[in-house]
């Protein structure tokens, strides 16, 4: 398992700037947060979501992949940081 925190950049106030994911051994996403520019959050997991928030269909891409694109900067965090956002926002 791995967990991974993602800033995007763009000016888009209906995107997420923050994206926090669980990500199983083959790159697919179990549990996802993303935070808005206004502090708003949305969640997805495997039986429910908030918002337009989904689970991406597909694996996701390296981390040197998505840094590979100036809009993001993205980190392996740990899974205590990934629990405290998600209890956080998870209703």
């Amino acid at each position: 398992m791995k967990y991974i925190k993602a800033k995007w950049f763009h000016d888009e106030k209906d995107y997420p700037v923050e994206i926090y994911s669980e990500v199983d051994n083959k790159g697919y996403e179990l549990r996802k947060v993303e935070i808005f520019r206004d502090g708003n959050a949305g969640y997805a997991d495997e039986k429910r979501n908030s918002g337009n928030t989904l689970l991406g269909e597909a694996p996701l891409p390296s981390l040197d992949e998505i840094n590979s694109d100036h809009e993001f900067l993205a980190q392996e965090i740990s899974l205590d940081d990934f629990e405290a956002i998600w209890n956080k926002f998870y209703f």
